[in-house]
């Protein structure tokens, strides 16, 4: 028995796990995670005063820029098909983000406890509902396209 429309079935199924599908959801991902770099990079700098008038931020808000490393090395990088990674690749990024407890600070001897000053998990968390959005209107627009 031969069903009706079984070979355009198939098209739209190959195209759909195909690059014809890959390369605009890749697209979408890494346009999310570009937006996510922006968004962390302006929490460090809005309000921020580098130099003589520099005022840390208070603990659990994201950091003050000072001198601007933190944001200047916040990138976002395609890791693949259909991903992307958003970092910083500031020396102390991590110690921003998470807090840090540094041991024989300043070869004194003394415990010095950073408190975190989060940047990238509150925007990951601003731009989460954008960044899906942004990717099911990829996957629509594919599944669409495929004749579906």
């Amino acid at each position: 028995m031969k069903i009706r429309g079984h070979d355009a079935h198939l098209k739209r199924l190959r195209k759909l796990r195909g690059p014809a599908m890959i390369r605009p959801v890749t697209q979408a991902v890494f346009a999310a995670a570009q937006d996510l770099a922006v968004d962390a990079a302006l929490s460090i700098t809005r309000g921020a005063v580098s130099g003589k008038g520099h005022v840390p931020s208070a603990p659990g808000e994201p950091p003050n820029a000072d001198t601007h490393v933190l944001a200047r090395n916040i990138e976002a990088v395609s890791t693949g098909p259909l991903r992307a990674e958003t970092s910083s690749n500031a020396p102390y990024a991590a110690a921003q983000e998470f807090g840090a407890t540094i041991k024989n600070a300043f070869g004194s001897g003394l415990t010095v406890t950073l408190p975190e000053r989060p940047y990238m998990r509150p925007a990951a968390n601003r731009e989460r509902p954008r960044a899906v959005k942004r990717i099911k209107a990829a996957v629509a627009k594919v599944v669409q396209s495929s004749g579906g």
